[in-house]
């Protein structure tokens, strides 16, 4: 038996290349949970947990991440054997409730360090890949009109992206509209073009906005108003042609279930770390799948770790109708993986290797781990590594 013997945790601060303008806040710098799981054989598996924004998103940020893993999850999960993941993650679900990233981001790391042990990758342990490169979408966020063209033109230039994503709710409704409007006619023809309010909007103002949204081309609105209106959600979906995305509002299967057995929307945002972990978002997409609603893969803005992780889950669906999102490294002004993740020919590649396929680049983990300055100094810091 390989026994998980010790579950490590480290914050790291990386750095934006540019502000990540939100409705409910403005992100200069992201913080992720680096999870290492070391196995009795002495095999190690990576995970990586981390919110958007702190706490202004959801109920978790990277400090309760750290917090819950080091102080509840570990104790549980020392000792059990390490190649028994469906266990674990029962262990885990009764001694934490909730705390679907900090569960997440240590699942990630038994199904890394499970598959490196097999000498195949994590997508091999999820029935096989049946796509290496994927779609990816990249967030306009400078909250600038101007900019957000150079970047998108940029973009496609370089064919990186031609999927746009607009984070839009932090200002009135109309002026939301003409700041798309102004991306759309600037690069629309070339692209598809996206919203995500990020449940900015009461139902009325959606109702105006969808409207208007719809009427100069976008795709899709992700999430538009409050989580919990799934009733209102499903009337905006009924009542536009415009897809309508849910997000924030599948926190896991049973979410995923509600959403589809009332048809609330027209697609399903999933993340692993939202969903709880891999498994629990295999389980998302596949009530997705059951419905016949559209798939997008999500992203919390993770770094190389959790985005390598999404990925090999990712590469296994049959159908991704809307692309993916995991363009997080690339928000990073520095990659924390010895090689980074390949974005080329507006798509987004599956890492190649055993386990996530992802290998850490030591010295840049100790340049932006939160407690190097405690490290210099030769201060122990407990759950550090």
């Amino acid at each position: 038996m390989t026994k998980i013997d010790r579950i490590e945790t480290t914050l790291i601060d990386l750095p934006t290349i540019r502000g990540h303008v939100l409705s409910m806040t403005t992100m200069m710098v992201q913080s992720i949970v680096l999870v290492r799981v070391r196995f009795s054989d002495g095999s190690v598996g990576l995970g990586e947990g981390t919110s958007i924004g702190g706490m202004s998103y959801g109920a978790e940020s990277p400090e309760s991440i750290k917090l819950a893993i080091d102080t509840y999850i570990a104790p549980v999960l020392e000792g059990l054997d390490g190649d028994q993941i469906n266990a674990a993650i029962d262990a885990m679900q009764r001694a934490v409730k909730g705390n679907p990233i900090a569960r997440c981001a240590v699942e990630t790391a038994l199904w890394d360090g499970l598959a490196r042990r097999l000498g195949v990758s994590v997508a091999q342990l999820f029935g096989g890949p049946v796509r290496r490169a994927m779609p990816v979408a990249w967030t306009l966020a400078s909250g600038k009109s101007e900019t957000d063209i150079e970047e998108a033109q940029a973009m496609l230039e370089s064919r990186r992206h031609n999927i746009f994503k607009l984070k839009i709710g932090k200002r009135a409704v109309r002026d939301d509209i003409a700041h798309v409007a102004a991306i759309c006619d600037a690069v629309g023809d070339r692209s598809s073009i996206r919203v995500d309010v990020n449940q900015a909007w009461s139902l009325s103002e959606a109702r105006w906005g969808l409207k208007g949204l719809q009427e100069i081309g976008v795709d899709l609105v992700e999430q538009p108003i409050g989580a919990r209106y799934r009733k209102q959600l499903k009337a905006l979906t009924d009542g536009y042609e415009i897809a309508v995305m849910a997000d924030e509002a599948l926190q896991g299967p049973e979410d995923a279930m509600a959403y589809a057995a009332g048809r609330s929307s027209d697609v399903f945002a999933v993340k692993i770390a939202q969903s709880g972990g891999l498994k629990r978002g295999s389980e998302v997409a596949s009530i997705a799948q059951a419905a016949g609603i559209g798939l997008y893969a999500g992203t919390m803005l993770e770094a190389g770790v959790g985005t390598a992780a999404a990925l090999q889950l990712f590469s296994t669906f049959p159908e991704l109708d809307w692309g993916t999102e995991l363009f997080g490294p690339l928000l990073m002004k520095q990659d924390i993986l010895a090689e980074p993740i390949r974005y080329e020919d507006f798509s987004v590649h599956l890492p190649e290797g055993p386990g996530l396929g992802a290998e850490l680049d030591e010295d840049r983990i100790a340049q932006f781990r939160r407690d190097r300055s405690a490290q210099v100094a030769g201060v122990a810091v407990p759950g550090g590594v």
